[in-house]
């Protein structure tokens, strides 16, 4: 029998793990917002400053995307081998040294490779970032702290609209790069923090997740129509978010401001998708609220369709929500159905499939948009993978209490 896990004592200081809850969706917002969804708020400017094509940018999305896919395959046997937090650690270095290598970046390949290094870090931070969030604090608040690590993606998104937006209107579509240099520059802030205030108690691993982590994963109720869900979430979202800007400014005729705020919306909505619907699951069933997660998508995303300033704020109002919903829902279902002895396992094959359907989604959109000639077609068939992520939810065990995340 593996020796149980060392634990945190939160109730002697729940002051203190609060400040490492923030600390790590700190951690996420610099690994997501900034180190990955940054470029689809930059990527028109991109494209324009650098003179390439919709497919070719639509690659450099998805070569972050196949490193992140990557870094889910290596943190199947680094969960195995090495604490949660030392691979954190190692993953926020590597998201700074990404965004410092696209700051620099010349040539579409080289931004390619340093979105790459960062997509690679990004990894190694989600897996563990809302475990060691869970384990800081005490046991009921521990949906919440999983909630609060998309909050912090969607202020990172914000920040990042926000900041681009400005920048685009007053030097131009070649501004992009020093984007990326006060996103490294805010970034390494935030390793500096997490370096010197977080802590995280876990016994030495013991390996056992087997390859990729599915043997770990199958020990997990409900593991197989979570995982297709989580390939559909990874496909759809990334037709949206890599391709919402290029959509209003390039099909429906938005100016380069309302396109920023339009994305700054969703951005900010994020920051309370992720505690307002583990706050749901908590009270209705986790499996019922990720179903009606599911199936509130298409209606947004078709919503954006219209092209009308006020449905398509609405409906990235209701984007980012479900954004930071899905994620949080499906890494707590996670968390309260399995030891934490399998979870950084169980998580990284869950993320491996996600991986994937991220790592062809962006190249596959930006085809289309060069073929059909608009990015119409792109948000109908991030729709349609919606509704067979639905279909996947429908089939998740059934459970109104609450299952303790549990030590071995």
């Amino acid at each position: 029998m593996p020796q149980p896990e060392l634990q945190q004592p939160v109730a002697s200081s729940a002051s203190n793990g609060w400040v490492m809850v923030l600390l790590m969706s700190a951690a996420t917002a610099l690994a997501l917002a900034f180190g990955r969804f940054g470029y689809g708020v930059l990527l028109p400017a991109v494209r324009d400053d650098m003179g390439i094509s919709n497919t070719l940018a639509g690659a450099i999305a998805g070569a972050n995307a196949a490193a992140y896919l990557g870094g889910t395959l290596l943190m199947a046997w680094l969960a195995g081998h090495y604490r949660l937090l030392s691979i954190l650690r190692a993953g926020i270095a590597l998201v700074v040294l990404g965004l410092l290598g696209a700051a620099l970046s010349a040539s579409p390949q080289m931004l390619m490779l340093s979105l790459g290094v960062a997509g690679l870090g990004g990894a190694l931070v989600w897996i563990p970032a809302p475990v060691i969030a869970a384990d800081s604090v005490a046991a009921a608040n521990r949906p919440l702290a999983v909630g609060l690590m998309s909050s912090g993606i969607g202020l990172g998104i914000a920040f990042v609209s926000t900041l681009g937006g400005n920048l685009r209107q007053s030097a131009g579509d070649g501004v992009w790069s020093q984007v990326y240099l006060i996103l490294c520059a805010g970034g390494s802030i935030i390793v500096a923090l997490i370096l010197l205030v977080v802590r995280h108690w876990q016994s030495a691993p013991s390996g056992g997740g087997g390859i990729g982590g599915f043997s770990a994963l199958q020990r997990m109720p409900g593991w197989l129509p979570l995982i297709v869900a989580y390939a559909c979430f990874g496909f759809m979202y990334l037709l949206v978010l890599g391709f919402l800007t290029s959509r209003l400014e390039d099909d429906s005729g938005w100016s380069l401001a309302d396109a920023s705020l339009a994305f700054s919306v969703m951005g900010l909505s994020m920051i309370f998708g992720g505690p307002l619907f583990t706050s749901m699951a908590q009270r209705f069933g986790l499996a019922l609220v990720l179903s009606l997660a599911f199936a509130l998508w298409p209606v947004f995303t078709l919503m954006v369709l219209t092209g009308l300033k006020l449905p398509v704020l609405l409906a990235c109002l209701g984007v980012g929500f479900l954004f930071s919903a899905l994620p949080s829902l499906i890494t707590l279902y996670v968390v309260e159905h399995t030891t934490t002895r399998d979870y950084g396992a169980s998580v990284a094959a869950a993320t491996l499939v996600f991986g994937l359907a991220q790592a062809v989604s962006p190249p596959i959109g930006g085809w289309i948009a060069d073929v059909g000639g608009s990015f119409f077609a792109v948000f109908v068939l991030s729709a349609i993978v919606s509704v067979i992520g639905l279909m996947a939810t429908l089939r998740l065990p059934r459970q109104t209490g609450r299952k303790t995340h549990k030590a071995e």
